[in-house]
């Protein structure tokens, strides 16, 4: 058996590639970031062929610098921004349109017509998912109505959708030349299309978008011991790597993170924040703006369902105040600069750049700074992003604790913005209960390297992936329950100040 595993971790602002042993300790990495088209107010897209390229630059980069070939790798693993959608010629390989990202939010009178009817209500039940515009099936609809040729093409076969997961396996197994056409449990249950129960597409949900299902990929499970192919001798890699894992970034991360037990929690921070509870073999319904969604499916095995509260926008709002207002110059100096001030003055930053996902599911929502005086500075701001990441936190825990009935005892952390130890500090505080770090804080390409190398017998049981996981700090709340309660009433406050922005009717 070779000494290590490869994991893909394409996301929303980067791809990175690493490789671990069998400890789940980092041996290789190479990371590049991709550009952020945004052609209009609400719209975000990327680029396929720039993702793809991307992708191959990290793999073979890693490779070279560390001195590994294809046959130190037992197998391959792929996780992915989940919702992002992508239309492409199989005969040709290109795509018809830019990817539609998750955040994108063109398609939300596409959502708001079918909440307004009964679909609304078929695509809960089915799909376990509100009518947004986070998810899949609208995007896909979008181009098929609005992209010259799309439909025929899809009609007679030639146009064919994936998730980003899709795409990358499609190019690593031989594109034009017989690339496998397949998605898994996990990044299908984000589409609107899949049935929770049957874990196939849904004729009925299909029906609601007017997408023909000869599209779509084949649902395959996260952890494949059947593989779901081999890297080519040509391509990136090289060789011939079994390809045994996909699945959805936040799912892999639950999995990295070993929340392999029902009543087990984990909140990922990156671009947004991504809060999962496993809930077994059980599919449980909310009914406070929680979603239900795969957790992940081992081979045969049944699969694992999750409530997910998804936030749209926690280090992009970061990104933002470097990028657009310049206030910063690199995420970091986020830290530094939210230091300088004991509180946020009263400023509240709601970053709804994309509507409000959970608990609330408002497209009409638009982002507002509040409570500014002639007293507040940059770091005012800056502090009161962070907070903005904690409280839309603290607004999904509440949320998941209605649902489940179960208290948050410790919420185990993960991604990048886990870096920023204030943020992690404010976090424990608004919460009220220990925030925990793992060593390997980037568990979403590690829980892609298990679900790879678990279906090749590289680790052989869920008990050797729990002996890897390792606490790296724990933070402790500081604040009293008064300060506590009075900061989050402020944020409820200005969350209400978002609403009703934009007519999506």
């Amino acid at each position: 058996m070779p000494d290590f595993v490869g994991a893909i971790d394409q996301g929303t602002t980067s791809t990175r590639f690493m490789v671990f042993d069998h400890g789940g300790n980092e041996i290789a990495r190479h990371q590049l970031e991709h550009e952020q088209i945004l052609p209009r107010p609400g719209w975000v897209e990327h680029n396929p062929v720039e993702i793809w390229e991307r992708t191959s630059a990290v793999l073979q980069t890693a490779m070279n610098r560390f001195g590994i070939g294809p046959a130190d790798l037992a197998a391959l693993g792929i996780t992915n921004q989940r919702e992002t959608a992508v239309v492409w010629n199989r005969k040709t390989g290109r795509p018809y349109y830019n990817a539609i990202v998750w955040q994108d939010t063109r398609t939300d009178r596409i959502a708001s017509a079918l909440d307004e009817g009964e679909a609304g209500q078929i695509i809960r039940r089915k799909a376990g998912l509100p009518p947004a515009t986070y998810f899949s099936g609208g995007k896909i609809q979008w181009i098929l109505d609005n992209v010259d040729g799309v439909r025929a093409a899809a009609d007679n076969g030639e146009a064919i959708f994936g998730t980003i997961d899709t795409w990358l396996l499609w190019n690593l197994t031989g594109g034009v030349n017989g690339g496998v056409h397949i998605t898994d449990v996990t990044n299908a249950s984000r589409t609107m299309l899949m049935n929770l129960e049957t874990l196939d597409w849904d004729d009925e949900l299909l029906s609601f978008f007017g997408i023909p299902k000869q599209m779509l990929p084949d649902i395959q499970p996260s952890s494949a011991p059947n593989l779901y192919g081999h890297t080519i001798a040509h391509g990136p890699v090289g060789g011939a790597v079994p390809l045994s894992g996909d699945v959805g970034d936040q799912q892999a991360a639950m999995i990295g993170q070993v929340c392999l037990t029902a009543g087990e929690a984990k909140n990922t921070y990156g671009t947004g924040n991504f809060l999962l509870l496993n809930t077994g073999e059980k599919l449980v319904r909310s009914d406070n703006g929680l979603l239900t969604t795969v957790c992940y499916k081992f081979g045969d095995q049944a699969p694992v369902y999750a409530l997910e509260g998804s936030i749209a926008v926690t280090g992009s709002a970061v990104q933002w105040l470097r990028d657009q207002l310049g206030i910063i110059q690199g995420a970091s100096q986020s830290e530094s600069l939210a230091a300088e001030v004991e509180d946020n003055g009263g400023v509240y930053f709601v970053p709804a750049f994309s509507g409000l996902f959970a608990p609330y599911w408002r497209s009409d929502a638009r982002g507002a700074i509040v409570g500014l005086s002639r007293f507040n500075n940059n770091a005012h701001i800056a502090r009161a992003t962070l907070e903005a990441i904690c409280y839309q936190s603290r607004d999904v825990v509440d949320a998941m604790h209605k649902d489940s009935g179960v208290p948050l005892e410790v919420l185990k952390v993960d991604g990048g913005v886990t870096a920023n130890n204030l943020c992690m500090q404010i976090q424990a505080d608004v919460l009220g209960v220990p925030v925990s770090r793992p060593v390997i804080a980037e568990t979403t390409a590690l829980g892609a390297a298990y679900a790879a190398g678990l279906a090749v017998g590289f680790w052989q049981s869920l008990d050797e992936l729990r002996e890897n996981w390792n606490e790296s700090r724990r933070w402790h709340p500081q604040w009293n329950e008064s300060e506590r309660e009075s900061g989050y009433a402020g944020w409820k406050k200005a969350v209400q100040r978002t609403l009703d922005w934009v007519e999506v009717k």
